[in-house]
């Protein structure tokens, strides 16, 4: 049954936000914060980018002397930050938040205020970190923040407390999309989506949300602890008084390394949403591929050590975690070759601009995966070690791996973010003008790392032959940020555009069943899945028999001036009941800002201003809960 329109605009006007300032404030709906965090992670990845040219700009030449030792610190460190906490995954949690509920078939995600409170501690978090650049103790510790050089002895006054304190405030907003995630893909599939039909970037962010769910806390602790060692001196990580140094180097890289695979997962899942679109040929290769991603979420946190080589472990630990990273090669091959497979699959390649930055996707990543075995091996990187060489592997790694599919996918979900499709010809200047300059920047700093060039050095002698390829890599780095460039020229000039097609590249995928730019509910009467590609696969994703329309029809009739959503059981997306949500709400906000104001105090060791906002944080949690909602059995929503 298809809904009325008095049905429709009653479902608008019950999940649609005030068009007022209270309202932008209070709206908590999936796709408004995911647009958020997609806005606020440009524009970190901008400023980032302006930090990276200005080190390029430093490092073109032998002694130059565009900023001293202390400026090149803070860059180094700040675009550190940036790029790996504040851009790389708030974005993909960006893409998740905005698309998954569309893609599985849901109205929201279920705890939206949860997801609000997220995007207001990221946003916080950012200004917070960046707001030591006003008070002129702006973090210098590297992004790593390696003690004992970020401890109290070597790093005095309050640099590393901002980097201490805003990484362990950002990292709640990580952790509560983790759990949000993992909530939707379990219990709001469509009725249908069995957990062997879900889409595979659905596959790539379930694994995701677990590696943030289980990583993100070791940081949590390990920066706790070294925040107390520098306001008090607990003996952590200072040898002297009975810790150890390394200590912070094992928590650091139980995140760390994980983290690695909370950038590459989600852009892998992008990939094979794409490749099997431009090619119109289901991807190669199914099982396997979630398969290998299952296997190397897993992986991902038994070789942190193969980051720590060098520390002086004993020859048979390092020896298996040595062996336990060159594993990884397998996973990673399964997916390259299940992309390679679709595209003999399909035969003829739709080569738009998603599809470019697929393929380039492809490229990239294999070559930066490549160096990565090479790392692996020891003695390799007992010479490599702190050389240029790995700083080119990690930028191909994460470039490869996180910013083509990010590309990729902001040029593929356009449509569904704006209305409006990219325009191709300023898509072809974005692709060509930053994957040449990707080569042209990265590629030399391999051949650096083996002249000996090491990492984090702000200048360099003349005569060590390391000039023309440094000038180089500038070069390139200013030919990737005009590709940079071109994307965000694309995205103004766009908006002109004509309105796009509901599905203009004929993908398979629920996300792309009703109009170009969803409806606040997203979904009227819930769809119906039979298959990996429903629209490929079914004439209609509407309900076909009685017992679902049981389900389905209802809710494109609410009872009640709710917002209602379905859950459906974990591994075969039957229904079983119906949950309310939240209406827009304040309360994520408050929560924020009295977290922002106790970490204020703290930093700035106002202890009252603290208690103040960690007694605020009490009640406006209690009021958060007590305004909750319970669900509410079908029987009570529908009659039998």
């Amino acid at each position: 049954m298809t809904a009325t329109q008095v049905d429709l605009d009653r479902l608008q006007r019950v999940w649609d936000a005030p068009p007022t300032f209270r309202g932008w404030l209070t709206m908590v709906n999936h796709k408004t914060i995911g647009k958020r965090f997609l806005v606020t992670g440009a524009a970190f990845f901008v400023l980032g980018g302006v930090l990276a040219l200005i080190m390029r700009v430093q490092l073109a030449m032998p002694e130059l002397g565009l900023v001293n030792p202390q400026a090149y610190n803070e860059l180094f460190t700040m675009h550190g930050v940036t790029m790996a906490f504040l851009f790389i995954v708030p974005v993909l949690e960006g893409f998740a938040i905005f698309i998954l509920p569309l893609m599985v078939g849901a109205r929201d995600l279920p705890f939206p205020r949860l997801t609000a409170l997220g995007y207001w501690v990221y946003l916080l978090a950012g200004v917070f970190i960046f707001s030591s650049v006003f008070v002129g103790a702006v973090p210098d510790g590297g992004w790593y923040a390696y003690v004992p050089f970020t401890g109290p002895e070597f790093t005095p006054g309050l640099s590393m407390d901002f980097w201490l304190l805003g990484i362990t405030f950002l990292e709640i907003s990580a952790i509560g999309a983790g759990i949000e995630i993992a909530a939707l893909l379990f219990k709001n599939r469509a009725p249908g989506m069995t957990i062997a039909r879900m889409p595979i970037f659905a596959w790539s962010m379930l694994v995701t949300s677990f590696i943030i769910i289980f990583a993100f806390p070791t940081l949590i602790v390990g920066s706790i602890l070294l925040e107390v060692e520098r306001k008090i001196g607990a003996p952590f990580y200072n040898p002297d008084l009975g810790g150890n140094e390394i200590l912070w180097q094992h928590l650091f890289w139980w995140f760390g390394h994980p983290d690695v695979y909370i950038w590459l997962l989600p852009g892998v899942g992008i990939i094979s949403m794409i490749v099997p679109t431009f090619t119109r040929a289901p991807l190669v290769g199914y099982t396997w591929v979630v398969a290998s991603t299952v296997v190397a979420g897993v992986l991902s946190f038994g070789v942190w050590v193969h980051h720590m080589f060098t520390v002086g472990l004993p020859l048979l630990t390092i020896s298996f975690f040595g062996g336990a990273s060159l594993v990884f090669a397998l996973p990673s091959g399964v997916q390259v070759f299940s992309w390679i497979a679709t595209i003999w699959r399909g035969g003829r390649v739709r080569w738009a601009t998603p599809m470019l930055f697929a393929a380039g996707t492809i490229l990239v990543f294999t070559f930066g995966g490549i160096s990565g075995i090479m790392l692996g091996v020891v003695p390799f990187n007992w010479q490599a070690h702190d050389t240029y060489f790995v700083v080119a592997h990690f930028h191909y790694v994460l470039i490869g791996g996180s910013v083509l599919p990010m590309f990729a996918g902001a040029y593929y979900w356009w449509p569904k973010l704006t209305g409006r499709v990219l325009s191709e010809r300023l898509g072809r200047w974005n692709f060509w003008l930053f994957i040449v300059g990707l080569n042209l920047t990265f590629l030399p700093l391999h051949v650096l790392g083996f002249l000996g060039m090491p990492r984090r050095i702000y200048t360099y002698l003349d005569g060590l032959g390391w000039g023309p390829l440094n000038l180089l890599a500038t070069v390139g780095a200013f030919l990737t940020a005009a590709g940079v460039l071109a994307f965000l020229v694309n995205a103004v000039v766009s908006q002109r555009r004509p309105p796009a097609d509901s599905d203009p590249w004929g993908a398979g995928t629920l996300e792309w069943a009703g109009p170009v730019l969803p409806t606040s509910y997203n979904f009227a009467s819930y769809p119906v899945v039979r298959s990996r590609y429903p629209l490929w696969d079914q004439g209609s994703v509407l309900a076909d028999d009685d017992l679902m329309r049981r389900w389905t029809d209802p809710l494109a009739e609410p009872l009640h001036d709710e917002r209602e959503i379905l859950i459906t059981s974990e591994i075969d997306a039957e229904p079983q009941t119906v949950a309310i949500l939240p209406q827009q709400s304040i309360w994520p906000l408050n929560l924020a800002v009295a977290l922002a104001v106790a970490l204020t105090g703290l930093l700035a060791d106002i202890y009252w201003l603290a208690g103040v906002g960690l007694a605020g944080s009490i009640i406006v949690g209690i009021v958060w809960a007590w305004t909750g909602h319970d669900f509410e059995p079908i029987e009570e929503m529908v009659e039998p």
